[in-house]
This record gives structure tokens, sequence and C-alpha cells, in this order.
């Protein structure tokens, strides 16, 4: 199918020390990447530290690291720490994020997300070459910082993107694109965007059970807490959804949640929600594939499902 296939982790339930065993069992199984997030979990560093470490066979990737919720200087150790550890298995990811994850739960102004991104961009690549940087961006100054662990080679940088603006901006001083929260139909849109020769990886989102009721639930319920974000928002009016959603839009702005639960078409989960058999969702993430997505990474809704047999059902073939 392709030559990555990833899975986010830390998974729900397991206990850091505890993936030990988990990444041996996804290298057995045929996954090459493991992938973290950095929302209100664990970190996006430590899981992918340990893995880095037991598992020499696995690829590890954050998708994202809030470009706002980290110092410059500390971001870049960071980096450079886990590329010491993973030897050429690591890739960055760096995103704006959101309003609540960067202002709401860390205090932290969330203004010009555009510019944050590129200039923490252009600081961090200067900074994992050696570079000592003593500068004016936009958006902060840095004055003698230069690392002391030097990083051997830099790791590939891509950024979490969803409009013209960040595609772009990954496409020219990045080294690709992360897209979350799209359909397999979407995929050519933005990768118009970043441009030819450059990576793009995406996090899909599994409902492994053929309760299509029970998945169209849990998904109504996932897009209803995620899309009513600003940035996704305008995200899917861009991908050209704005009259499908503006429903589930105007209830939630009125405060009725049931309500924009239940006018989200059912035609909209089924793009954005993988579920059905494990056949079934190994062949929708195909889709993903086939429209460009170098990276998949399968990110596995909690919802009852045993983890074991979820894995393994999942698995490439």
């Amino acid at each position: 199918m392709t030559s990555h296939y990833g899975i986010t982790v830390p998974f729900d339930g397991v206990s850091l020390p505890e993936h030990r065993d988990w990444f041996h069992r996804l290298a057995d199984l045929g996954y090459t990447d493991v992938w973290s997030a950095e929302v209100d979990g664990a970190d996006g560093f430590t899981p992918l530290t340990l893995c880095a470490a037991w598992e020499a066979r696995l690829n590890v990737g954050v998708a994202v690291t809030p470009v706002y919720t980290r110092g410059p200087g500390l971001l870049a150790m960071s980096v450079a720490a886990l590329a010491e550890v993973a030897q050429g298995r690591f890739t960055l990811g760096l995103g704006a994020s959101s309003l609540p994850v960067v202002e709401l739960w860390n205090g932290i102004s969330y203004e010009e997300p555009f510019a944050k991104t590129r200039d923490v961009l252009r600081f961090v690549k200067r900074a994992l070459d050696g570079e000592k940087i003593d500068d004016v961006f936009d958006t902060f100054e840095v004055h003698g910082f230069k690392l002391s662990r030097p990083v051997l080679v830099r790791p590939p940088i891509l950024l979490g993107a969803l409009r013209q603006g960040m595609l772009r901006l990954a496409g020219r001083e990045a080294d690709g694109a992360i897209l979350n929260w799209l359909a397999a139909s979407d995929v050519a849109q933005c990768a118009r965007e970043v441009g030819e020769g450059k990576i793009i990886a995406a996090r899909l989102f599994v409902i492994p059970t053929e309760d299509v009721d029970t998945a169209r639930f849990i998904g109504r319920r996932m897009i209803s807490s995620y899309l009513t974000v600003a940035t996704y928002a305008e995200f899917h009016r861009w991908l050209g959804r704005g009259e499908l959603l503006q429903p589930m839009w105007d209830a939630w702005n009125e405060g009725n949640r049931k309500l924009a639960n239940e006018v989200i078409p059912d035609s909209v989960v089924d793009e954005l929600i993988i579920h059905g058999s494990y056949a079934a969702c190994r062949e929708h993430v195909a889709r993903y594939v086939d429209a460009g997505v170098q990276i998949p990474t399968l990110a596995i809704v909690p919802f009852g499902v045993d983890l074991t047999e979820a894995i393994e059902g999942l698995a490439p073939r």
C-alpha cells in the first residue's frame, strides 16, 4: 500500500512504561511509524523518546507540537534531543495549534498564528543547523542562542496546515505538511497548495466497528467538537463543506449541542471518519494513500474496542 503506515500513540488506558511491548508488537505487525499528538494528554516528545530507544524498527513523529507553548530555544533543544535518540528516524511536526490549547489552557496569547509558525520554523531550522542566532523575528527575538549538542542531520520538518497560506508555507520552507480532519477526496486540493516533491502526512480517525449507528454517533460528537473551532471551520469552508456544516455551526453557536450533532449529514461523517469492518477501514486508508498521503497515521478512537484486536485488524496487509 505504502512504505509508511503509522499509528497514533500513546494508547488510551496504557501507561507509558507499558508501551514497550506494544511498540515491538507494532513493528512485528508491519507498522512503520508511531506519531504522537500534543493536546491534553502526554506531551509530544516523551512517548516518542521511549519508542525510539526501545524499538529501532519504528520511525517516530509528532503531529504537532504547538509553536507557542515552548520558548524557541527550549523547542530546539527538545527536537535535537529526540533527533539524537532516534538517529534519523524522527520527523518534527510544527503547528499553530488552536486558541483553546494555547490561550485557554496555557495562558499564552494566540496572536498571529501564521507569522508565529513561520518564525518558529525559520528559527528551528537555523538552530538545528548549528547556527548561533542573534536575531529579531516578527513575533519574538532571540539573542546569542546556539545548541551545544549539535544535530548531525536535521530531521524533516512538516507543518500542520489547513488552508492555503500555511499549506504554501509548508511547501516553500518546510519539508511538507501534516493534514488533519479531511476526506480522501480533499487531499488533492491540499497537496496542490503544498506543491510537488513534498511529504504529505495525515492523521486519520478510525472507529473499527460494523455498527454504523454507533460509529456515526461517536463520529458526530467528534466532528462537532473539532469543526466548530474557528480554524477547522474555515478549513472546511475552503474545502467546500460550508453549506453542509452551516446548520451544525448555527446550532452550536446557539448553545444547542444536541441539535448540532443531529444535523451533521451522514455523508460528512462517512467521509471524515473511517469506520466499518477491518477490511473496509484498510480500504478507506488506501484511498488516502492513492490520493497522495505518504504517511497515513491511524488514530484509533477508544469506545470499548479491544486494542489488541484493533491493532491487528488494522495492520497493513
